[in-house]
């Protein structure tokens, strides 16, 4: 059984991990989007998808707006820090993956960025609109 610093790091490189993933969804969601109304793939219309990519960006702008630090890298740095290791700091897959994720700049610069990046998801539901789902014909006997 892992002692408690190795489940602590462990846990911290899987939020790690989260948070690159959920990145990735939003910014590769809107390549995928914009290309995928110009190929015509009906899959990037689904309403569901286009609701948590949209949810997505609007959560990382309104943090950025609010100066609120994102809850994912908050709970990382908890996590290391309950690992013993420093907050910029860490195992292979930690530093290459923050190295990827994080940079530094001033806030205006990430909240104009994450602004844009919100206004063109939002563009994007004009460009190609999201459709409901086909209702299914009930079930006769």
């Amino acid at each position: 059984m892992p002692d408690l610093p190795d489940l602590y790091r462990s846990l911290a490189n899987g939020v790690l991990l989260l948070h690159v993933g959920v990145v990735m969804f939003i910014l590769a969601g809107l390549v995928l989007i914009l290309v995928g109304g110009v190929r015509q793939w009906q899959w990037v219309r689904n309403i569901y998808f286009r609701a948590v990519h949209l949810l997505g960006i609007a959560g990382v702008a309104m943090e950025a707006w609010a100066g609120i630090v994102c809850p994912l890298t908050t709970l990382e740095q908890w996590l290391r820090e309950h690992a013993g290791q420093t907050v910029y700091e860490g195992d292979f897959v930690a530093f290459w993956l923050r190295k990827l994720l994080f940079y530094h700049a001033e806030p205006w610069v990430f909240i104009a960025a994450y602004s844009a990046f919100g206004l063109l998801v939002v563009l994007s539901w004009f460009l190609v609109p999201p459709k409901m789902p086909k209702r299914r014909a009930p079930l006769t006997r």
